[in-house]
């Protein structure tokens, strides 16, 4: 029965390296919710734990480079500042820190061992996990580069964004299975999507409800995976196209990634929810605001978010009025896992491991100790640990790159997604601070991708219309407009939209 999900997975596989890209970019966003299952059994990986999501990844890098003048493609990207040459430069500093560091300070240096006893530092030594984080980060960085390549392509940026709605459809049942699983005797159909080596906290219960967790390892991944594709899906869903999937499917998928994160019962998704919520309505007030009439497309939907908004606050008042108390247990898990949270022991557990990862960083002169040399619970601590001050300014000097990114030209479809990207990595680098390691999301590396490939491609004078069946004037900075040619994004792309 184990062996059914890796078979599974393993035929999705061939598939993909026998298929055109796009399809190996559907999978990549569909198997992000099997964060629990092995891809490759763990006694043949000597313990190491090899999820689906990776090894997708890499066959998404193959489809992307394995083809002619790839070299210079590569290092046209990796080299040149205004594209992706400070996550390249951050990935060469933390690639010399984990290989060298942690033998250099061997012994030196306290640190709280990824496996292991997490509450008794212990002295720095050479681990496999070094290698392991790594290995993940080295799929990360130049996954970011592969989707570079590829979303520069118009078609290929509406199959990514159709591949999120597919990612947050799977991530939407496996959590209403798991959900259903503490009423219907359904756990044995789960358990061989659970074959994760390290430790899973499947069945834990806060205020005598189980926390739900899909088929991750735990309810603050689930949680966590439940946000991302709730900020991805609602802020970059007026770019789709195609008008039932985002008018009709999108909207289901929202409500329902809300009611899940709520069902994760984790402090750091309900803190990541109100910065949601809060992102939503500033980003909803800056759209009704607009006058232009250029942007009619951002205005789109305003009246029905708002009169759902109204039959919510509505509906909520008029059930009060008649039971009082409704509310009671909602306040009573909000005290519970985030008012109380800073009493409880898993908080001053976090705390420990951010102060001495913190410590190793003095420590080791600014240096860093290498990724995967210690546990810290947040990705800005994890960072500056792993690959030392160096590398952390690297690294979120190209984050801030990407967030503030605004090509020559631009179209409305790059005002949308460009948009998009900052107001859904907002609420997500908050959560990063709290609960996160060195790495990061493979939603966040979307991101990166998909601004960086919209500056490279608008870097020149558009000659066909970007986005939408209809003509549109790119517009440049100096205000010239652009003769529109007419383009339908599932047709074949022409020479100038290719990957640069």
């Amino acid at each position: 029965m184990n062996a059914l999900p890796i078979v599974l997975f393993w035929t999705l596989a061939l598939w993909a390296m026998a298929s055109r890209p796009h399809i190996a970019l559907y999978l990549f966003f569909a198997t992000m919710p099997f964060g629990a299952c092995a891809a490759i059994p763990t006694n043949a990986t000597g313990g190491l734990t090899l999820v689906a999501t990776p090894i997708m990844a890499l066959i998404l890098i193959g489809k992307a480079f394995l083809t002619r003048g790839v070299p210079a493609a590569f290092l046209t990207l990796a080299l040149r500042p205004d594209r992706l040459f400070c996550l390249f430069a951050f990935w060469i500093v933390a690639s010399v820190t984990t290989l060298f560091m942690p033998r250099l300070f061997m012994g030196d240096i306290l640190v709280v061992p990824v496996r292991g006893v997490l509450s008794t530092p212990s002295p720095l030594q050479p681990t496999t996990q070094n290698i392991s984080q790594w290995v993940y980060m080295t799929i990360s960085v130049f996954t970011v580069f592969a989707m570079t390549r590829l979303l520069q392509s118009p078609a290929m940026r509406q199959h990514a964004l159709q591949a999120i709605c597919l990612g947050a459809a799977v991530l939407v049942l496996t959590g209403i299975v798991d959900f259903a699983s503490q009423y219907v005797p359904i756990g044995r159909f789960l358990a061989p999507f659970r074959t994760a080596s390290y430790a899973l906290a499947t069945d834990v219960e806060v205020l005598g409800s189980k926390r739900v967790v899909g088929l991750m390892p735990e309810a603050s991944a689930f949680g966590n995976y439940c946000l991302g594709f709730l900020c991805a899906l609602h802020f970059y869903r007026r770019a789709i196209i195609d008008h039932k999937l985002r008018d009709c499917l999108c909207p289901v998928l929202l409500l329902l990634l809300i009611l899940l994160c709520w069902q994760s019962k984790s402090s750091a998704t309900y803190i990541g929810l109100a910065m949601f919520f809060g992102m939503a309505g500033f980003e909803w007030l800056l759209r009704a605001n607009m006058e232009q009439s250029s942007t009619a497309l951002f205005k789109r939907g305003l009246l029905g978010e708002l009169s759902l908004l109204v039959i919510v606050l509505v509906t909520i008042t008029l059930a009060l009025l008649f039971r009082p108390g409704l509310l009671d247990p909602i306040l009573a898990m909000i005290d519970r896992m985030v008012l109380q949270k800073t009493s409880s022991l898993s908080y001053e557990e976090r705390g420990m491991w951010r102060s001495i990862a913190l410590s190793s960083l003095f420590a080791s002169n600014g240096i860093g100790i290498g990724l995967g040399s210690t546990r810290s619970s947040s990705s800005i601590i994890a960072v500056l640990s792993a690959s030392g001050i160096l590398g952390a300014t690297l690294f979120y000097a190209f984050a801030a790159q990407s967030f503030f990114r605004s090509p020559r030209y631009k179209t409305l479809e790059s005002q949308i997604i460009l948009s998009a990207f900052r107001y859904s990595y907002v609420p997500m680098i908050v959560v990063s601070l709290m609960i996160a390691d060195a790495n990061f999301e493979p939603l966040t590396g979307f991101g990166f991708a998909i601004t960086a490939a919209l500056h490279i491609t608008l870097s020149r004078r558009p000659q066909t219309v970007l986005w939408s069946g209809k003509p549109q004037l790119p517009v440049s900075s100096e205000g010239n407009t652009a003769a529109p040619r007419e383009f339908h994004p599932f047709r074949k792309t022409l020479s100038q939209d290719s990957p640069r």
